[in-house]
């Protein structure tokens, strides 16, 4: 592919992916911002402005501002039209948060010993989660606008993983970030820190203990005494200036995001006093093959007792695993509506916490569908029920006045059309886990297969968003006419780098083609601090740097070009 810069312009030119970059004399950001100036557009805030770089020529790097990544111009599924910067009407402006992983990394039902065969078990920035995710928010209040359209953001909508191992503290702390509060990011003792970075053991970087011996430390992580003390300490969160909506993940239902839900006695792991922070490899290397393989056992109580280096810390009660009926109920909490909207899309319909998928009001002409790709039989990897499945078809058939049957035959009948986006934790590709879920044990499951074959019947489907991965990811799914196809726009965690959150627009070209403007936003951190500094910014900063080094890091996850800041070009359905 060729090199993509902000002065230059080249055809995106892989064979087949249809990525257009910009016109022979300007390149396609510069023109779209010159363009379309009148709507005060702006890309401060965001990545299409600058980008966290890494540097230097130890492992160890710290980061600084780099350029701004281009805007890629993609063809895939419809021909973009010149002028159509100037006709471009704006439908709606939202923004994407996923995978915030929101951790009580002091909680004893925890397996971060794991981490050598399972990167994901423990990262060295998850004690300033809370602090990053405010940070994150603030960016979200401080940009305010698509910076394509200048449309007000119409709302945001966090696809999945709000917590990290469905504890109610995690769900408590989840909440206040969003909504707004004073939170106070720490379980167990009150006055100390009583997590695996505090215990000495050289498995793990221990910030504040020098001479460990731990890899981190050779790889050049830096000694900085307090900073655990500080991940924990109070502060206030600002909460979102705009309503926002919640789409269920695993993370949200199962340990740590893998094991059955409903596992006799495992409210007495989670609210006990040992926490096991060490294993023999041979033991430890043993239970991460049997968490990792679909369809194994996985022996609870060796993983979270039996022999092994155990820490006593001080027992919580508020640890306790949540149901997935609780996790409703706590949105529809008063005390939780923050910027709106009650119930953050959840009605009385879902208290339950059987049915946790819904439609919503994203824009005039827009709906948003919330779906709920997880299954509690275990394992990280989703799927869709039978049921659900034909809800949403149903839903999609109610608005639109052309679609495709079965037999791909077209079937027009009268109706006032709508346009639709839908959200998942899920991605087509990890929709494979086809296990029953307990809520509907009687329910087939689909893979992610069908579920592009339902949505590519539908012209009216714009765009599939979701997470899961911790990639950016955009790929576009074509059907048997132009009028079918649709994006699938994948968004990067908030936990491993790069941390990103994403803007999305939608717009009427007015040309029989639509555009959706997706754009990458940061953290509002600066992107190197002193070390001694603890304010909330600093460890917001320090929460990316630490993810940069992390000696599991899959820098890859940033993806290309093509999945960064992108117009991705649609046939209109209404047009």
């Amino acid at each position: 592919m060729a090199e993509l810069t902000r002065r230059t312009f080249a055809t995106a030119g892989a064979a087949g992916l249809g990525l257009l970059l910009c016109t022979p004399t300007a390149n396609a950001l510069d023109r779209a911002l010159r363009l379309t100036s009148a709507r005060s557009v702006s890309t401060a805030g965001t990545t299409l402005e600058q980008v966290a770089t890494g540097g230097g020529t130890g492992s160890y790097s710290r980061l600084s501002a780099g350029p701004g990544w281009p805007l890629v111009v993609r063809g895939d599924l419809a021909t973009p039209q010149t002028g159509r910067d100037d006709r471009r009407r704006a439908l709606s402006a939202f923004v994407q948060f996923t995978d915030l992983h929101i951790t009580d990394t002091e909680s004893p039902a925890r397996f971060e010993y794991l981490h050598p065969f399972i990167g994901s078990a423990h990262r060295p920035q998850e004690a300033l989660g809370t602090v990053a995710t405010s940070a994150l928010v603030e960016r979200v209040n401080s940009v305010r606008q698509g910076p394509f359209t200048g449309r007000p953001f119409d709302l945001m909508v966090t696809t999945g993983d709000n917590t990290d191992n469905h504890e109610l503290i995690e769900l408590d702390w989840f909440l206040k970030v969003l909504n707004g509060g004073s939170v106070t990011p720490n379980s167990g003792a009150t006055n100390a820190y009583e997590g695996v970075q505090s215990s000495g053991n050289k498995e793990f970087w221990n910030p504040s203990i020098a001479g460990v011996g731990d890899d981190y430390s050779a790889k050049g992580f830096p000694q900085l005494p307090g900073l655990l003390e500080a991940g924990i300490g109070t502060f206030t969160a600002p909460g979102l200036d705009v309503p926002w909506f919640c789409t269920f993940g695993n993370h949200d239902d199962s340990i740590v995001g893998s094991l059955p839900a409903q596992i006799p006695g495992i409210d007495a792991w989670y609210t006990g006093k040992y926490k096991v922070i060490g294993k023999d490899e041979t033991t430890a290397k043993k239970l991460a093959d049997a968490i990792k393989k679909p369809g194994s056992s996985v022996p609870v109580a060796e993983l979270f007792g039996g022999s092994g280096t155990i820490r006593e810390i001080t027992p919580d009660a508020r640890r306790r695993p949540f149901t997935t009926g609780e996790f409703v109920r706590a949105h529809l909490d008063s005390a939780n509506t923050g910027p709106g909207p009650a119930g953050h899309g959840f009605t009385s319909a879902n208290a339950d916490g059987k049915n946790v998928y819904y439609t919503f009001r994203i824009a005039p002409g827009i709906t948003g569908i919330s779906l709920d790709t997880t299954t509690d039989a275990g394992f990280a990897d989703g799927s869709i029920g039978l049921a659900q499945f034909n809800w949403v078809e149903a839903t999609l058939k109610r608005n639109s006045s052309t679609y495709y049957d079965f037999f791909g035959r077209k079937v027009t009948h009268a109706v006032t059309d709508e346009l639709f986006l839908l959200f998942s934790h899920h991605t087509s590709g990890s929709m494979g886990n086809v296990l029953p879920d307990s809520r509907h044990l009687l329910d087939p499951r689909l893979n992610g297969d069908a579920f592009v074959g339902l949505l590519k019947r539908f012209p009216n489907v714009l765009a599939w968003v979701n997470g899961h991965t911790h990639l950016n990811k955009i790929t576009p799914h074509a059907g048997n006419t132009p009028q079918q196809g649709f994006w699938e726009i994948n968004t990067a965690s908030h936990i491993d780098f790069p941390q990103h959150a994403r803007i999305v627009e939608v717009a009427d070209n007015a040309d029989g083609t639509l555009s959706l403007f997706t754009t990458l936003i940061e953290a509002e951190a600066p992107y190197a601090v002193d070390y001694g500094d603890r304010t909330p910014q600093a460890l917001a900063s320090l929460y990316r740097e630490l993810s940069y080094n992390d000696i599991h890091v899959d820098l890859g996850r940033v993806g290309d070009a093509a999945d960064h800041n992108t117009e991705l070009l649609l046939v209109n359905p209404l047009a």
